[in-house]
Parts: C-alpha cells; structure tokens; sequence
C-alpha cells in the first residue's frame, strides 16, 4: 500500500455532525471543564519549581521526569488498551489524576512543598498518562465511528487549546494572587464531571478477547507493524523529531518571561495564552475539514512553519512581540501534531489502533522528557535564547527532510484508501 491515505471519501457534513453521538457529547462536556484545570496545574507547577529552585536546568529535569513514563510504559498502556474496557481505564486515571492533584494541593497549601515533591507527583502523574493517552485517543473512534473521526480529533484540539488560552491565564492571575496551591486545587475538582460522565456513557458490554499473545508479544507485533508500515513509520519519525527538538520552547517558558522579557508570572501566563490561542486557531482549521484529504501536506506546511516560527520568538525582546510570535508556533504545532494523529489511526486496523497511537504518544510526548533535559541543560549553558534559535533551525532541518521524502513519494498517494491489513 502507498504510505499515507491523503485521498478519502468525504462524508462528514460538518464538524457539529459529530454531536449526534450521546457519548462523544459527555466525553466533550467533561473534557471543556476538565483540561482548564490541567493546563492550570501545568503553569502552576512549572512557576513553583522555577520559584523554588530559579534554575533552567531543574525546569528541563522536572520536564524529563514529567514525561519519561510516556516514553517507556506507553507501549503498556497501548497494548493494555487493546485487550481491556477502554472506559474502565479511564475512570482509573482520572480518579489517580483526581488524587495527585489534591496531594499537590495540600503541600502547596500547607506550605511544606519542596522541589523533590514536586518531582514524585509529576513523575506519577506520567505513569497515569502513560495509560491514560492512548486508551483516550484509541476510545474516540469507539464514540464516534471512523467517518467522524478527523472532526472528533480537529475538535478535541481545539477544546485542548482553548483550555490552553484559559488555563494558564487563569493561572496567572490565581498564582498571583493567592499561590500555586489554589492551581492544583481547582485541577482537582475539575476530574469530577470528567468521571461522571463516562459513567454516564452507554457502550456495549465489554467482552474480553479470547486468550492470545502476552503482552511483551502484543508489543512486539505493534512495533513490527509500525516498522513496516512505511506511512506510519515516516510519520511517528516526523513526531518524535519535532517533539525533541521543539518541546523545550515551553519548558523554558519561565525562563524567559523573567530573564529575557523581565516579567513575571503574568507574564508567563500571557505567553503560554498566546501560544494557546494559535494551537485553537489551528486545531479549528483542522476541525473544520471535511475529510483526511491532503492532511501529509498540512503536517509539511505545519512543520515549515514551526522552526519559522520559533526561530522568530527566539529574537524577540518584548512581550508583545513574543507574544504575536507565539501564536503561529502554537498554530503550527496543533497543526502538524494533529494531522500525524488522524493520519496514524486512519492508516491502523482496529486490532492495532490502540499500539500505534501508544508509538504516537511515546514519539509525541514520550520524546518531550529527553528534548526538556536537552533543552534545559543548552539553556543552562548559552541561555534561552540561543538555545530556542538552534531549535528553530533544526525544526526547519527536520521539515526539510519530510518535504523531501514527501515529494518522492507524492505522486503515489493518489486515490489511496485506508490500510487494512
């Protein structure tokens, strides 16, 4: 089979056709309330350990401890989502997520928090993502089918990054005036209607597979999978790349709201809602396509215009500047990231969705601890700016290599249809 399938059958009407699923509406509702609260914690976390520590080189270890688990146990967790109830999953990392927020709460609150606390829970919390990505991105295509699928990601983004204009403005204001503690504590009710609305959900009864591989077997035959899928392995290359190279813009956010740009945590507040607001924007643009038509080129163009970019923030010297530079490098992120996503569950068979996208999530978020340790260390020893500028080049390197790749093989992407076997 050619390796992308660019050219689909274009039924989907529109991107509210996908409200018509009872499921996907709770799955939405608990999602809009929810991910505020996440993205909350995310700034909240990052500015207590720069408070506590005032040290880039923390910030990219706390990054590599955060997201190390995604990297070694999402295999497990991707194999485990293709053998058991994908609901019941979830309800089990929501609830662990729950409590690791309100922990984090009660330390902040209480003032003993220290940075190796901090450290442990996020480290925790990584091996609950671990588990929790890739059943939650193999369980959208058990609400919502296969022809709504590219609307149900395009608007799942765009909820995640409007929650990232929301949730660390809100932050920004919350740290400001009443402590980081209020942040982990508003994340932690916010879990509550996410749990009760897959309780709410009704699926069919969960009837086990009959006995087969191990799971280390399970894993293997994912991994052989993806290797010879020549679609789905340019594809998660693409991912992991960008994700090493360009994760730690965010990491040394703080960083360069105080150092570079002499704010504070307003500021980064304001610089992480700049960013938000480009990856909805983007995250809408996708929403609003009616099929995976030409969704290679879109990653292309998503690419090209990250390591611009980001190379662009790099100089900036003023906040707004780096404001209006940040809205394109959130675009182009949502942009590039999303469109390998529908492209990968488009190109997998269901018996092996939920490991390709655990490869996603390893490449996606699991390659982020290594691009955070990276990162910080660069920036430890140049500073922030230098080391953004070099990511953006290399990005713009990487994007170099795909265009390349896609062009020798464009011209068999024509009239392919989704890989079946």
């Amino acid at each position: 089979m050619p390796p992308f399938p660019d050219h689909q059958d274009p039924r989907a009407t529109g991107p509210l056709r996908v409200f018509r699923h009872r499921n996907y509406r709770l799955f939405f509702a608990g999602q809009a309330i929810s991910l505020p609260g996440t993205w909350m914690q995310s700034m909240a976390q990052s500015w207590l350990v720069y408070r506590l520590s005032e040290s880039s080189f923390v910030l990219g270890a706390l990054g590599f401890a955060a997201q190390l688990p995604l990297f070694v146990l999402s295999v497990f967790g991707g194999a485990l989502a293709d053998t058991r109830d994908r609901r019941a999953i979830l309800v089990a990392t929501q609830v662990a997520s729950m409590l690791l927020a309100l922990t984090a709460a009660a330390l902040t609150m209480t003032d003993v928090v220290q940075v190796w606390h901090v450290f442990v829970l996020a480290t925790a919390l990584g091996i609950v993502n671990a588990f929790d990505v890739p059943t939650r991105q193999s369980f959208i295509m058990d609400m919502v089918g296969r022809d709504d699928l590219p609307t149900a990601i395009g608007l799942n983004s765009s909820m995640f990054n409007a929650a990232r204009v929301v949730g660390p403005t809100l932050a920004g204001l919350v740290v400001a005036a009443a402590g980081e503690g209020w942040c982990f504590l508003l994340n932690g009710i916010s879990f509550v209607p996410v749990i009760a609305g897959l309780m709410m959900m009704r699926l069919p009864v969960h009837v086990p597979p009959p006995p087969g591989p191990s799971t280390l077997q399970r894993i293997r035959e994912g991994l052989g999978f993806a290797a010879r899928h020549e679609g789905i392995r340019t594809t998660l290359l693409l991912v992991g790349a960008t994700s090493l190279i360009a994760v730690n813009y965010s990491v040394l956010m703080p960083v360069v709201a105080d150092k570079v740009l002499g704010g504070n945590a307003r500021t980064l507040g304001l610089l992480l809602g700049a960013a938000g607001a480009g990856a909805l924007l983007g995250a809408l643009c996708l929403a609003l396509r009616r099929s995976s038509d030409g969704l290679s080129r879109w990653a292309l163009y998503g690419a090209v215009g990250l390591g611009a970019s980001l190379t662009a923030f790099a100089l900036c010297r003023s906040v707004w500047t780096a404001l209006v530079a940040l809205v394109p490098v959130g675009m182009c992120m949502v942009v590039l990231m999303a469109s390998a996503n529908t492209l990968l569950q488009i190109m997998s068979p269901d018996a092996y969705r939920g490991r390709v996208m655990a490869l996603y999530s390893m490449m996606f978020l699991g390659m982020g601890p290594f691009g955070s340790l990276l990162g910080g260390s660069v920036a430890h020893a140049l500073g922030p700016s230098l080391t953004l500028l070099l990511s953006g080049i290399v990005c713009l390197g990487n994007a170099l290599w795909f265009g390349v790749w896609l062009r020798r093989h464009g011209p068999s992407l024509a009239g392919v249809g989704r890989e079946t076997s």
